[in-house]
């Protein structure tokens, strides 16, 4: 008798090896690439069911919003630097610098507060310009350049506050910017929306943003198409400056007064947000949406620990897992997709 064959196609083991590896390869960039969403979510479902007067509130995720605009704005600059394939530390620094430089010009000196804001905002495109010649011309090592320049920014902050903050006699004009509201909105979240719409065009829009990330691509690969790589890398370190400068104006205005180091802490909070972002909906990409998107994560996190009266140590450990899961998600994301 003759034996029967099985019908269908016979999968060699090899490949049957290699298909489970695609699928599993698959569920990875699936999970890095939504794993932010998911994880915001399970946060929503966990506070509001544990605090459901307080958290699942229209007023709440307003003020989640509000208090997540000023780590967005210094996240965002931060975002194209990154994306230029670059680093910056020294925008916690640079913006605590920019919030008692502004105080102090218009408590000190006088000078109108329009005035005061913008020349503050030039500094800090000054700053980012120092920081991207440092970068480019000197040669020198991104991380090591712009830390060095933050702690010089820390010296000069101290130096003309003497560590003490300058509060007094600041004008109620000043303080409205940051804690007044246009058309129901905080003004804080309407300067956040023009901020990332603005750094959002600039990126996707305009050839300076096609550049950026051409040479966050592959920097060669620019150059010898004809792109000027290092202005454009100073280009992207200049928008950074701008945005930290924005960013301890809003602050000094929130708090009131012009503190030194208010602002330092924005630093880790911005490459916790630029990374947690870069492995959401893109593999492993900087991207501004992305970083909004990891901000919001950070703010619902701190928002919901302190309404579930967690203790404020809990805050360091949420921040610091989020900076290591962040670096993680986009490195596997990265890895996939090149894969």
């Amino acid at each position: 008798m003759k034996r029967q064959t099985p019908s269908g196609p016979v999968v060699p083991k090899g490949d049957q090896a290699t298909s489970e590896i695609s699928r599993r390869e698959r569920l990875l960039l699936l999970l890095a690439k939504y794993g932010t969403l998911i994880g915001m979510g399970i946060m929503i479902l966990v506070f509001s069911i544990a605090e459901p007067s307080a958290f699942p509130t229209f007023s709440n995720f307003r003020n989640i919003v509000n208090q997540a605009a000023l780590a967005a704005i210094i996240s965002g600059g931060l975002t194209i630097a990154l994306i230029v394939g670059e680093f910056d530390l020294s925008i916690g620094y640079h913006a605590s610098l920019a919030g008692v430089l502004v105080t102090g010009l218009i408590v000190r000196m006088g000078v109108p507060i329009l005035v005061a804001i913008v020349l503050v905002l030039l500094l800090g495109a000054f700053i980012g310009l120092v920081n991207g010649v440092i970068i480019t011309k000197l040669r020198v090592n991104a991380v090591i350049g712009t830390l060095g320049l933050g702690t010089i920014l820390t010296g000069i902050t101290f130096a003309y506050t003497a560590g003490k903050p300058i509060a007094s006699g600041v004008p109620t004009a000043f303080t409205h910017i940051a804690l007044g509201r246009s058309w129901g909105v905080p003004n804080n979240v309407l300067i956040m929306a023009i901020v990332v719409a603005i750094l959002s065009v600039m990126v996707s829009r305009t050839d300076l943003g096609q550049h950026i990330q051409a040479v966050g691509g592959n920097q060669e690969a620019a150059r010898l198409s004809g792109i000027a790589v290092d202005r454009v890398k100073i280009a992207a370190f200049m928008t950074a400056g701008v945005t930290a400068a924005l960013t301890g104006i809003l602050l000094a205005s929130l708090l009131g007064s012009g503190t030194a180091s208010a602002a330092d802490s924005y630093l880790l909070d911005a490459f916790a947000a630029t990374f947690l972002g870069s492995a959401t909906l893109r593999n492993g990409e900087f991207h501004v949406l992305g970083t909004v998107i990891g901000v919001l994560f950070i703010a619902i996190g701190f928002n919901g620990l302190a309404l579930v009266g967690a203790p404020t140590y809990s805050q360091f450990l949420f921040k610091g897992a989020v900076l290591i899961g962040a670096v993680a998600l986009s490195t596997v994301a990265r890895r996939l997709a090149r894969s």
